[in-house]
């Protein structure tokens, strides 16, 4: 189980001295935490509540990530950093497609739906490869492939 994982190398982590693999997984404890004190919050599955809140995470620190890549020499080292905590993180998580076989399953998903430069069919077509493949997309990703095979098409 991943929260076994976790506890597991949190503790190997105090052992060996690793402070970034420590905070990361704090981090991660912290947000659990959050997610369970929310109003409403439901009890579902461990594994599923940790996978959530690892792609969560994950996904707010990629985006961090690019925004301290902007800053040039000045953020580099939170985004190496944040670099360190996606890629440790991201063994928890489903792994996705790259951007050639997404684009491949776009241009087939367009084909099939008859959606070929109709920009209007680009919430039918997302919709429909999110739901039948949403665990190993990458959303923006799609997104952009979507609207990008529908303008030229």
């Amino acid at each position: 189980m991943i929260r076994d994982e976790l506890q597991a190398e949190f503790k190997d982590a105090m052992k060996t001295k690793d402070a970034r693999r420590r905070d990361v997984i704090r981090q991660v404890n912290s947000e659990l935490a959050l997610r369970r004190a929310e109003p409403g919050f439901a009890e579902v599955d461990d594994e599923e509540l940790h996978r959530d809140v690892i792609a969560a995470y994950v996904k707010k620190m990629e985006k961090a990530r690019k925004e301290y890549e902007g800053f040039g020499e000045r953020g580099a080292a939170m985004a190496e950093q944040l670099a360190f905590e996606v890629e440790y993180l991201s063994r928890w998580l489903p792994s996705r497609l790259d951007e050639e076989a997404t684009r491949a399953l776009v241009a087939a998903t367009v084909a099939e739906l008859d959606a070929g430069g109709d920009p209007k069919a680009a919430g039918r077509v997302i919709g429909t490869l999110m739901r039948d493949h949403g665990d190993e997309l990458d959303g923006g990703l799609v997104n952009r492939l979507v609207r990008e095979a529908l303008d030229a098409g």
